[in-house]
């Protein structure tokens, strides 16, 4: 009996996808929920995972091809057994070990086994792949685990002989240009990047925040918030809070053009820019208005590991009112956001630095963020986005208010 290995459902804004890996080869050996193929759509890489123990018998969608939703990509015989791979006769036993040796620090490694080298702090080079082509499985990661760090730790190499008077070519030097493929995710990116750019008249306005009353907020209450909540206390939940009550007050920021209608949101459902290995992804806090700000640092520290991991499903990604991007965390000071269409606003954040401002006629050192609201201005006047960001500054820099909603 054979059991079929079928590309998952994808969503209808998800036409196909294209094989990216496959960690056995025809004959291995499979088990129940092995991830067995990653197949990358333009949002997420999806694991397909073995329904049934027994071997894998077919592929019929090799790395590289472009699949379909339901569509067929190989088979498993149910209940079989894989055959032994014959030793030659003139090859000594400890030579007839054909996996990647520990120490081929460019094996490839699945997003759940990356994951779990991640948390055990163990580099690829410090794990023998036993997938197709050296792939890294999860259980290999946890085998190098069990076997402790000598075990682990690859053997260091003899030097290579070098040859007389031929001096090393550095790296440097080298002029070599190295083409590869875009990903589906950055292809996507790009077409919508460069979509927003040319189908919307988008316009960016600026302010800057007083994060002094914010941080000694949270340098006063974050271990109590902590100890009770069980997530840490950051800004991007206040920030978060902040902008689904401006959402509520101005409607047009919360709202999208569909031909000659604007739509109108009843409710917040806000992006939030994370990157990721893969890109830059923005995952979505739904029905935002309704949170605390610990069910908000929850979702945003699910979605963090999530991204990491390679796990974030369609259902994470799809949807989404308004966008907060925060580009302060890589250091930035002021940029320009670009819009996620079809939304017709995204909050851009950015890095907290001291600087001289007037209080109460007064110079004093205070911690400062530039913040900027790009907005489409065929649905949004500039007065209403000025008016919006200004609510964004007024809540922050009087947190109570976030709390009050007032």
């Amino acid at each position: 009996m054979s059991s079929e290995i079928l590309t998952p459902v994808l969503p209808e804004s998800v036409a196909d996808g294209t094989v990216i890996a496959w960690n056995k080869k025809v004959g291995d050996a499979v088990s129940k929920d092995d991830v067995l193929v990653e197949i990358e759509t333009d949002k997420v890489v999806l694991e397909v995972a073995a329904l049934d123990d027994g071997v894998l018998a077919e592929i019929l969608a090799e790395e590289g091809a472009t699949v379909t939703s339901s569509q067929l990509l190989g088979r498993i015989t149910v209940g079989a057994v894989a055959a032994a791979a014959p030793v030659p006769a003139t090859q000594a036993p400890a030579a007839a070990v054909a996996a990647p040796a520990a120490g081929d620090a460019g094996a490839k490694a699945g997003p759940a086994a990356r994951k779990l080298m991640d948390e055990q702090g163990l580099g690829r080079d410090a794990v023998a792949g036993s997938g197709r082509d050296g792939r890294i499985l999860k259980a290999d990661v946890a085998a190098a685990t069990a076997a402790g760090p000598a075990a682990a730790a690859p053997a260091p190499a003899a030097p290579a002989p070098v040859a007389a008077r031929t001096p090393p070519v550095s790296a440097s030097t080298s002029r070599e240009d190295r083409r590869e493929p875009m990903s589906r995710l950055r292809t996507r990116i790009a077409e919508r990047l460069l979509d927003a750019k040319q189908s919307t008249a988008m316009l960016t306005t600026f302010n800057e925040v007083d994060m002094k009353p914010l941080m000694d907020l949270r340098n006063e209450y974050k271990d109590a918030f902590e100890k009770t909540h069980g997530v840490k206390l950051g800004f991007m939940s206040l920030f978060v809070r902040a902008a689904a009550i401006a959402l509520q007050r101005f409607p047009e920021i919360n709202a999208y053009i569909d031909g000659s209608d604007i739509v109108y949101h009843n409710y917040c459902d806000v992006g939030i820019a994370v990157s990721s290995e893969r890109g830059l992804v923005v995952p979505v806090l739904r029905s935002a208005e309704h949170m605390s700000l610990a069910d908000i640092e929850s979702g945003i520290g699910d979605f963090a590991q999530k991204a990491r991991a390679g796990k974030l499903d369609m259902s994470d990604l799809t949807g989404g009112t308004f966008t907060i991007t925060n580009g302060g965390v890589f250091g930035s000071l002021l940029s320009t956001p670009i819009l996620n269409p079809p939304q017709s606003a995204i909050l851009g954040m950015h890095a907290i630095q001291k600087r001289p401002v007037v209080v109460s006629d007064q110079i004093v050192i205070r911690p400062m963020m530039y913040v900027a609201l790009s907005y489409d201005h065929r649905i949004v006047d500039g007065k209403g986005a000025v008016t919006f960001l200004k609510t964004i500054k007024e809540l922050v820099e009087n947190p109570v208010r976030i709390v009050l909603d007032v």
